[in-house]
């Protein structure tokens, strides 16, 4: 199984990471992947990411989920 996280913009679309100069990696289990976003998403944020969605290989897990304060 493989964790990762969907980036969205502020419209809820798909966002690609390379085209924001990010990886995110996939991860073996959803702590690994919700530790790699409470390390990232500040940079994410900044990088005009605004919501994520957590994956557990096409299933989504939960989300979106925003980024920023309200």
């Amino acid at each position: 199984m493989s964790w990762h996280w969907r980036l969205e913009d502020p419209a809820g679309a798909a966002v690609e990471p390379s085209s924001l100069g990010v990886e995110v990696p996939p991860a073996d289990n959803q702590g690994d992947a919700e530790s790699w976003l409470g390390e990232n998403w500040r940079d994410l944020l900044d990088r005009g990411v605004h919501a994520v969605t957590l994956f557990e290989d096409d299933r989504e897990v939960y989300g979106p989920m925003g980024l920023a304060a309200p």
